[in-house]
């Protein structure tokens, strides 16, 4: 279901307060970025055609032009880490989600940049690093002309149902990153015993799983199977590109991946890539992003979703190395019997 973006007064006040300064010192690091050659390379898995938003109120606002490779967080990362080890960076900027940002940001391709957007951001959303995330919530979706909402799943437990069984789609954990980490993270919306029994309860009903969330949502787009595990955000995507008629299930609690940007420290336009984050951040950045169906974490602005803000999304935590290897073997025990 689709709503109408708000702003509340509060974002208002917050705006006209940080965008004095923000602005001058925008004026000069323009300059700047003009005379490294007035682009910005990005690298990331954010969608194409929201970073065309973005490129496009970049021009406008800056002069600066703003060139967007965009990829699985996998291949973001390996493409920076390649271009990283042989001291060949193209890129002044990545945008993608934690798990890697973390692994390279370990690895030293970034370098902290505390852009004075921050200052219109609470300060419990800001990563001492890495700044204000935006996220992605994990949730139920289904197709609204093969589920009616009163016979909808109200809860993840209701997935559980027989009646449900063979109309249920999710991403496989055995391959699906994301999802090992979304199994893995059930707990802080569940507790520890009730997950772990969900999970087994939820294999036993033979779901049918697809490479990851994106073909997930597509399934209940096309009513092939019209329920499915996957980014709330789709309800929106979908019905933008065709008028799919999705939905999603109004959860008390969502689990949530963060996205992050950054700088490199290799950057061959430092300028162009701080001038970046900082109208990526800036209000307008933030209210465009929001439009496009992304969950930021700028007060006041939400997804067009009926009741998106009412949202609570829990931030899942990442897994190590050695972590993800051993919850992967244990999804595959328990989804495929091996």
């Amino acid at each position: 279901m689709l709503r109408n973006l708000r702003t509340s007064v509060p974002f208002l006040v917050i705006a006209f307060l940080v965008s004095g300064p923000v602005l001058a010192q925008d004026a000069k690091r323009i300059e700047e970025a003009k005379k490294e050659g007035g682009k910005v390379v990005i690298y990331g898995s954010l969608g194409s055609e929201v970073v065309d938003v973005i490129k496009k109120a970049f021009k406008k606002n800056t002069g600066l032009d703003a060139e967007y490779w965009r990829a699985s967080g996998t291949k973001v990362m390996d493409r920076a880490l390649i271009e990283y080890r042989v001291g060949k960076s193209l890129y002044d900027v990545v945008l993608t989600n934690r798990n890697p940002m973390e692994l390279m940001k370990d690895q030293g391709l970034f370098v902290r940049y505390e852009s004075p957007s921050f200052k219109a951001f609470t300060p419990n959303v800001i990563d001492p690093f890495f700044g204000p995330p935006s996220y992605d919530a994990i949730g139920i979706v289904y197709n609204r002309n093969l589920i009616k909402p009163v016979d909808a799943p109200k809860s993840l437990e209701d997935l559980l149902s027989p009646k449900y069984k063979g109309r249920f789609v999710m991403p496989d954990p055995t391959q699906h990153t994301t999802t090992v980490q979304f199994l893995a993270n059930l707990h802080k919306i569940m507790g520890k015993q009730q997950a772990d029994q969900f999970i087994r309860d939820l294999a036993a009903t033979k779901p049918l799983m697809v490479e990851s969330l994106l073909p997930a949502a597509e399934r209940a787009t096309t009513g092939e199977t019209p329920i499915a595990l996957s980014y709330v955000k789709y309800v929106y995507t979908f019905h933008r590109r065709s008028g799919a008629p999705l939905d999603y299930v109004r959860l008390p609690k969502m689990l949530g991946e963060g996205h992050f940007h950054a700088l490199s420290s290799k950057s061959p336009r430092p300028n162009s890539g701080k001038a970046f984050i900082d109208f990526f951040l800036s209000p307008e950045g933030m209210k465009l992003l929001a439009e496009e169906g992304e969950s930021v974490s700028f007060k006041g602005y939400y997804p067009p979703l009926v009741d998106a803000d009412k949202w609570n999304i829990i931030l899942m935590d990442e897994l190590g190395l050695e972590e993800f290897r051993k919850q992967r073997d244990e999804y595959k025990r328990i989804f495929l019997g091996s």
